[in-house]
């Protein structure tokens, strides 16, 4: 038969068995994919429930994908009159000795560039080697995980000599006032100056963004330039129109004026967040609380998301719904972080900690006690809680919320500090 003739790209390490080319991908590790065509053939339905799967994760979300219940052959016939796209996806449960057969009729209406990923029933050395050798970008032995279909995918498409795309943290509030732009400040100078990692802050709320205020700083240029001249962003523009904070902390500051109404498309961020994702190894997106296109558009796909509660009813119900429409927005992902914040205000009533976190079954990174003094001193001489002292408890907090959204510590470690701290609190009044 003629080879599928395009480059061929073998998975990495020695392919002595198929199983090491069959590891589950580490999903939080995998980059966004380029804007490429993907074109699935499913022969059964639990294929066909991977690949409707595969395409519901955010890092495809560039990705044309198309599913075709059919085999080789309807592949076959089918780009004998059209031409084909990026990738195809053929499953088959041909035997070993056949497949390299059924395979002819593609090869012969194949582009040149057009990569193929076939998955079969049989773990066959031989086999994975005769694939290889005559063109096949990667053979999967399924039935398939979604997470390993798609870390093959990254292998074939993502240059791994490119520099690492950053690490986008997006910050958003249960409900207005509870202190989400105070966290996402304080952890983007906590993760600049604790590992020495430069990193941007971008205040999304253009019409009563703090992060300028927070600072000290009043830039005369910032994220409204950028969202609003997309054909000019790239990362020389961006660089203009950061304000340095810190040694290792740049901002880019919303211009916090009502001179005109902040609407926006839903994708009218994205090329800010790709472009702050290739300006340095960490992006930390102050989220106004908001819903609306732009948004849950923004929230499905940056890659950790932190949101601030405080212990009332209209927060439990919030953060619940929140909850639940990020993990339908993101359903191959973790939860998102959970923040309890300003608890023990003396006289307002509230909700304990342990019935507020029961009906949300998820821990909180941090649990942060109410302190008027210390936050007001910080707000009002444009300095961080860290600046201001160093020493006291809810600066080492912010620092242990830095190390769990930069995937530098678990979760499960802070939630036990902060927690057992104001349950002492509490237990004083």
């Amino acid at each position: 038969m003629s080879a599928i003739d395009y480059e061929i790209r073998t998975p990495g390490g020695s392919p002595e068995a198929i199983e090491e080319h069959s590891r589950p991908a580490d999903l939080e590790a995998l980059r966004p994919l380029p804007r490429i065509s993907v074109h699935a053939f499913c022969e059964t339905d639990t294929m066909h429930r991977v690949v409707e799967r595969l395409g519901q994760d955010r890092r495809m979300s560039k990705v044309n994908l198309r599913v075709t219940s059919g085999s080789t052959d309807a592949a076959a016939n089918m780009f004998a009159a059209a031409p084909t796209p990026n990738l195809i996806i053929l499953e088959t449960d041909a035997e070993p000795a056949d497949v390299l057969t059924e395979l002819a009729p593609l090869a012969q209406v194949c582009d040149p560039s057009t990569r193929v990923i076939v998955i079969g029933r049989h773990n066959d050395i031989s086999l994975y080697r005769d694939l290889i050798r005559n063109g096949i970008s990667e053979y999967l032995v399924g039935p398939v995980k979604m997470q390993d279909l798609l870390g093959a995918i990254a292998a074939i498409f993502v240059d791994p000599e490119a520099e690492p795309l950053g690490r986008s943290i997006a910050f958003i509030g249960a409900k207005g006032g509870v202190g989400s732009s105070t966290i996402a400040h304080n952890c983007a100078f906590g993760i600049s100056s604790l590992f020495s990692t430069e990193t941007i802050l971008a205040d999304l709320d253009l019409a009563y963004g703090t992060a300028n205020i927070d600072f000290d700083q009043d830039p005369a240029q910032g994220i409204a330039e950028a969202v609003y001249a997309p054909e000019r962003l790239d990362e020389v523009f961006l660089d203009r129109l950061l304000t340095k904070c810190s040694e290792h902390l740049s901002l880019l500051a919303a211009p916090s004026l009502l001179d005109r109404a902040y609407d926006f498309d839903r994708a009218a961020f994205q090329p800010v967040v790709e472009v702050l994702q290739r300006s340095a190894p960490v992006a930390v997106l102050d989220v106004p609380h908001a819903w609306n296109e732009w948004t849950r558009s923004l929230l499905a796909e940056v890659d950790e998301i932190v949101i601030t509660a405080t212990p009332d009813l209209a927060n439990l119900r919030n953060t619940k719904n929140l909850l639940d429409a990020l993990k339908k927005l993101r359903p191959n992902d973790k939860a998102p972080h959970l923040v309890l914040n300003q608890v023990g205000m003396p006289k307002r009533p509230e909700i304990t900690p342990s019935d507020f976190l029961q009906p949300l079954e998820v821990e909180p990174i941090a649990i942060i006690p109410f302190d008027a003094q210390l936050f007001g001193n910080a707000a009002n001489s444009g300095r961080m809680i860290s600046e201001l002292d160093a020493k006291s408890p809810t600066a080492e907090t912010f620092s242990q919320i830095a190390h769990v959204v930069t995937g530098r510590n678990s979760a499960k470690k802070i939630r036990k500090g902060g927690l057992s701290k104001v349950l002492g609190l509490l237990a004083r009044k």
